[in-house]
């Protein structure tokens, strides 16, 4: 007998939307198509859509370190909430995951409390080189993190010389906050304190430019993967559409969505963030980006502070927002509005991560594949609200926003984690395998 069938959806299958049933056994896609066979669980999403699990490739979970703030049980509630089945969570905790043994610590940290699959980042220090030469095969995970501008956490990697150690040594894709710290430095005198207008001033277009330029030359001179996260700038966006192949990079939903001053004057610091939020000159270019597939994937960056330390006075509050749980609707709202197409957003948050990354049997909807999957109801609009976030945090800078495509459904490994907003089940989720 079969586990699960989900019937009379559009389900997303390469490239188009197909009138066809799912079946599911042993947490596998085991038939597409018509179906007759009988199943434990029959769930009917007419008028949905069914898509892959959702991947969303940049979040921070906080743990461990500041579980008050955030943990791997509440972050994966977040994320299975906002329709996503699959993690990549940063390093920058208290300790950082910057050895083997604290790597080992996080997955046994994982295991049965995180409802959502999951891999983690190795975070690279100026001397922890001989690790990263010989994490090819380690379980769980999908990258190595690469601090070369100070943001949360103390895994800063300034110095271009180690930076070369960390590139000539990675055996996985190196993804990194790219903002140039001797500019960082210097920019500091332009902060005014009480006043956040001043963070794209102080973390300027030039440090965020001049970064890049320096990661990609060091990628390219080994020939390595590098991954860049949350481009904020025209200019990095010009610059990396004309170096492709082995450099990839990210856009987030904020950067998408919101502008600066308009986002400094409603949210003040709750708008800080890493690399900042900047004027609608540099939006437009992001979105340039994705209409014209520049970008190879949307993560959320997701980031929590308590409200406590947000309302400190700037630059004393911390930098970043939560953004898993509203990644979806903030980009299904998008699709409506016409900025990009469904096929486009697969390609970002499911086939792209897929590909760079190495992950094994996720992102399309396949026989033998993992059944995981996203269902939204593209028609449907809901407003956010702080209260409903999953987040510790609890808060979003898109509270009271409204937006039009929702998830309805997470399904992770044939079991729905999610229905209509409510968490179901227990916490089951297992690590990303990768080529």
């Amino acid at each position: 007998m079969l586990d699960l069938i989900i019937r009379n959806g559009k389900c997303y299958i390469d490239g188009e939307l197909k009138d066809v049933d799912v079946a599911i056994k042993d947490k596998k896609i085991h038939q597409i198509g018509q179906i007759s066979e009988e199943a434990k669980e029959i769930i009917d999403v007419n008028g949905h859509t069914v898509l892959p699990g959702c991947i969303d490739t940049q979040v921070h979970f906080r743990e461990p370190g500041s579980t008050d703030t955030e943990d791997l049980h509440s972050g994966s509630r977040a994320a299975v909430a906002g329709g996503i089945t699959s993690v990549f969570e940063m390093p920058n905790t208290n300790p950082p995951t910057s050895n083997k043994k604290e790597f080992q610590r996080k997955l046994d940290l994982a295991k049965n409390r995180m409802y959502c699959n999951y891999a983690f980042y190795f975070g690279a220090t100026a001397d922890n080189s001989d690790d990263l030469a010989s994490l090819k095969d380690l379980e769980g995970c999908c990258g190595i993190k690469l601090f070369a501008g100070s943001s949360t956490g103390n895994l800063l990697v300034a110095e271009e010389d180690d930076i070369d150690k960390v590139f000539q040594n990675s055996s996985k894709v190196v993804a990194v906050h790219s903002e140039d710290e001797a500019i960082l430095k210097a920019n500091k005198k332009l902060i005014k304190e009480g006043d956040v207008h001043t963070h794209p001033v102080w973390r300027s277009v030039e440090s965020a430019i001049s970064s890049t330029r320096r990661i990609v030359r060091i990628a390219e001179k080994y020939n390595k993967k590098a991954h860049v996260l949350h481009i904020t700038t025209k200019e990095e966006i010009d610059f990396l559409s004309q170096h492709k192949g082995n450099i990839t990079f990210e856009i987030t939903p904020q950067h998408l969505t919101l502008n600066a001053p308009e986002c400094y004057d409603n949210l003040g610091t709750y708008a800080q963030m890493n690399p900042p939020l900047r004027e609608k000159s540099h939006q437009d270019r992001l979105w340039y980006a994705v209409r014209n597939n520049f970008n190879e994937t949307i993560g959320s960056d997701h980031a929590p502070h308590l409200k406590v330390n947000k309302d400190k006075v700037y630059p004393s509050s911390p930098s970043g927002m939560p953004g898993v749980q509203t990644l979806m609707p903030v980009m299904l709202n998008h699709i409506n509005n016409g900025k990009l197409s469904l096929t486009q957003l697969m390609k970002l948050i499911c086939e792209n991560p897929v590909k760079i990354f190495g992950i094994q049997n996720k992102g399309f909807i396949r026989e033998g594949y993992d059944a995981d999957f996203t269902i939204v109801d593209m028609n449907k609009t809901i407003e956010i609200k702080n209260e409903n976030m999953e987040s510790k945090c609890a808060w979003s800078p898109f509270n009271g926003h409204k937006f039009k495509g929702t998830p309805t459904h997470t399904i992770v490994a044939g079991k729905i984690k999610m229905q209509d907003g409510k968490i179901l089940g227990d916490p089951e989720g297992s690590p990303l395998v990768f080529a």
